[in-house]
């Protein structure tokens, strides 16, 4: 137990594990209203999605922290 503890505490101290994964941002993305995208790659820190569709059906690309998840960037089409 002590191990799984100091593994976990390691990872997180050394940003091992705050990066958000593909499933996380896609959670984000539904959260925050858009409803369809294309794709989705991280690039540098920033997840990048292209042709992210949001409920009044306008197109964006985003950029979203891969850390914090906070509302993208939306650069309109």
């Amino acid at each position: 137990m002590r191990y799984a503890f100091f593994i976990l505490a390691f990872a997180l101290s050394t940003g091992i594990a705050a990066a958000a994964g593909q499933a996380d941002i896609e959670a984000a993305l539904k959260a925050q209203g858009y409803k369809t995208w294309k794709t989705i790659v991280l690039d540098n820190g920033t997840w990048e999605v292209d042709d992210a569709i949001n409920a009044e059906g306008k197109q964006f690309d985003l950029r979203v922290d891969a850390k914090t998840l906070k509302t993208p960037q939306a650069i309109p089409e």
